[in-house]
C-alpha cells in the first residue's frame, strides 16, 4: 500500500516513521522545507509544497495513493480544504486529524473517511491508565464498547477459558491471550489469537477482551 502524510508536525512525523518502519511506501508533504529536509531520511519521498494546490498534488501523483493522513496544524481551513481536494482527486481513504468536535464534523462533511482526535484520545487513555492501572491498554471502538488488555487475576489461575465464565458471566469475548514470559523465535511476546475453550489460564497472562465498557469494568474487579 502507498501512504501519504500531509503535514510533518509531531503527529505526522510519528505516523510516517511508524509506516516506514513497517516497510510501507510513504510520501510526506509539508509547506516547510526545513521539516521536509528533516523527514527526508524517514519517508520514501518528501516534498515541500502547498497541499492546498490541486495541481501540485496531481504532479506528485496523489491520486495513486491508497491512504492519505491529513495532519495539518496551521489552520482548520487548510485541513478541511486538503481533505476535500484529496477525495475529489480520487484518494481511496482519507484520514484527517481534528482539533475539536466541530472541526471533526466539518471534515466528515467534506469527505473524510475517518476523523481522529490524537490529543483527546491520548488524554482519555492517560486518564484510563490512572483510574484503572490494572488495564494495560484500552481502545474505544464505539461509544460504550472497548477493546482492553487485562491481567488474568489469581482467582482464574489454572482454569480453562471455558471454566472462567468470562463470556457467560460478563458477556465479553476473549479475542487473544498474551504471555509476558513466553517469547517466540524472534524474541517477541507470544500471542495466541485463537484461544480455544480449553486454553489453560495462568495468573499474570494478559487477555485481550472486547465488549461493553461497564462489563469490562465489572470483570476487572475480580
Amino acid at each position: 500500500m502507498q501512504f501519504a502524510v500531509i503535514g510533518a508536525g509531531r503527529f505526522g512525523t510519528s505516523v510516517a516513521q511508524a509506516l516506514s518502519q513497517k516497510g510501507c511506501e510513504v510520501l510526506v508533504i509539508d509547506s516547510d522545507p526545513e521539516k521536509v529536509q528533516e523527514i527526508n531520511e524517514i519517508a520514501t519521498h518528501a516534498v515541500a509544497m502547498d497541499a492546498t494546490d490541486e495541481k501540485a498534488l496531481k504532479a506528485v501523483g496523489i491520486e495513486n495513493i491508497d491512504v492519505a493522513i491529513v495532519s495539518i496544524a496551521e489552520t482548520l481551513e487548510s485541513s478541511i480544504l486538503v481533505t476535500m481536494i484529496l477525495k475529489e482527486l480520487g484518494v481511496k481513504t482519507v484520514i484527517s486529524k481534528a482539533r475539536t468536535l466541530l472541526h471533526g464534523k466539518l471534515l466528515q462533511k467534506v469527505g473524510a473517511d475517518r476523523v481522529i482526535f490524537p490529543e483527546r484520545d491520548m488524554g482519555t487513555r492517560l486518564a484510563n491508565s490512572l483510574v484503572s492501572p490494572d488495564i494495560f491498554e484500552q481502545i474505544e471502538i464505539s461509544p460504550g464498547y472497548n477493546i482492553a488488555e487485562l491481567e488474568i487475576p489469581h482467582s482464574l489461575d489454572g482454569k480453562t477459558l471455558n471454566e472462567s465464565g468470562i463470556r457467560k458471566k460478563f458477556n465479553i469475548n476473549v479475542i487473544a491471550i498474551k504471555s509476558k514470559n513466553d517469547k517466540n523465535a524472534k524474541g517477541k511476546i507470544s500471542i495466541n489469537i485463537t484461544p480455544t475453550p480449553n486454553h489453560l489460564l495462568k495468573e499474570g497472562e494478559i487477555i485481550v477482551v472486547i465488549g461493553e465498557t461497564d462489563k469490562i469494568e465489572k470483570f476487572k474487579e475480580l
